[in-house]
């Protein structure tokens, strides 16, 4: 089993590659707070509903202080016509290898349709300024989570 993270762990660090060609270090957004989210797979519904729900709250959250990234095991091509298609507005990186969602603990086994298989969990990180974990949310809901997250970190 993939070792999860608490709060008050080290966020683990990362150098992926974007949906816009660039890339994306989480010592970039040191300073800032972040929510990291990790979704199975680009434009599959539920991935769609989740990234959908982030974009129409994103104003509020960035209002909040936190940034939003979205990271999968996409490559950036899919992740750039995903962020075309349905009009994402924060970054979206790409992890094709899974060792940082391995390190994460939102790659491993996980129930899908009531067996066991490898995948990626759907998760989300709330990192302080700091690079520490504050939240690490595993198994969250594509429909509704973003609404859970904003009452949890008391964004109205």
């Amino acid at each position: 089993m993939t070792e999860r993270l608490s709060a008050g762990d080290p966020a683990p660090e990362f150098s992926l590659p974007t949906d816009n060609g660039d890339t994306l270090t989480l010592k970039d957004l040191r300073g800032r707070k972040v929510i990291l989210y990790v979704y199975p797979a680009a434009m599959t519904p539920g991935c769609t509903t989740q990234a959908c729900d982030f974009r129409d709250n994103l104003g509020s959250i960035q209002a909040a202080g936190y940034e939003v990234v979205g990271i999968s095991p996409d490559s950036p091509d899919k992740l750039a016509k995903f962020r075309e298609r349905d009009s994402i507005t924060f970054p979206l990186v790409s992890d094709a290898d899974k060792s940082v969602l391995t390190a994460y603990g939102a790659y491993g086994e996980k129930m899908n349709y009531g067996k066991t298989v490898m995948g990626v969990i759907r998760s989300t990180f709330v990192i302080d300024e700091n690079g520490a974990i504050e939240q690490a949310m595993y198994n969250v809901k594509a429909t509704g989570h973003v609404a859970k997250l904003r009452r949890d970190l008391g964004i109205d």
